[in-house]
């Protein structure tokens, strides 16, 4: 089966890491949506809480099949902030999460090599609090059939990791389902094979 799960959060995890005089704040949030990250840095950026910091350094990645990620130094030297923070939602195994990482300076300069510590010992002190989930990738598919056939069709969905949405009974029974992403090929490959699901209607919908 290909896989079709992956690790996230569901809840804000936050840390600190201090180094030098300087604060190194991390959260941790579950994301779906690059719209999304947005609204949580500007809501970081307008909180009294953070006034005087000086750089709002973050990373995230979206999507478990084919994912997308971004980082961003926010004014630390190229490469010392974001990379690190991002190696360390790759090393968690992690996805659709944002860490944030808010720095507070202390009067004393870390150099390239004390910052690219400091970031990547904020984002994992932050992950190692976080409980990672599992979560199931599904499709949605809609099944129409006749009563005839009803019972082979629940006798073929066992053999599923499935999860029932709706359950209609009208002139044709219609069922509303999640299946496992990886699981959907087999069931089609099944019901194309048996002469008894001819009329059996397959539809996804969102």
């Amino acid at each position: 089966m290909a896989k079709d799960d992956y690790l996230s959060i569901d809840t804000i995890y936050e840390a600190i890491y201090k180094d030098k005089g300087s604060k190194f704040l991390s959260f941790a949030h579950p994301i779906k949506s690059t719209e999304e990250v947005k609204q949580i840095l500007s809501t970081y950026k307008k909180d009294s809480r953070f006034k005087g910091a000086c750089h709002f350094c973050f990373a995230y990645k979206l999507g478990a099949l084919n994912p997308y990620c971004r980082s961003s130094d926010d004014g630390e030297p190229a490469g010392t902030a974001g990379k690190p923070i991002l190696n360390q939602i790759e090393l968690f195994d992690l996805t659709d999460v944002l860490i944030v990482v808010i720095r507070f300076f202390g009067g004393t300069l870390l150099g390239t090599s004390g910052l690219i510590k400091a970031y990547k010992q904020a984002a994992q002190e932050c992950l190692t609090v976080a409980k990672p989930i599992q979560f199931v990738i599904r499709r949605n598919i809609c099944l129409t059939f006749s009563y005839s056939i009803q019972a082979d069709v629940d006798q073929i969905l066992k053999q599923f990791d499935i999860e029932y949405e709706e359950k209609l009974f009208e002139e044709k029974i219609t069922y509303k389902i999640k299946i496992r992403a990886g699981e959907f090929d087999t069931y089609k490959q099944i019901v194309s094979q048996s002469s008894a699901f001819q009329n059996l209607k397959t539809n996804e919908y969102e």
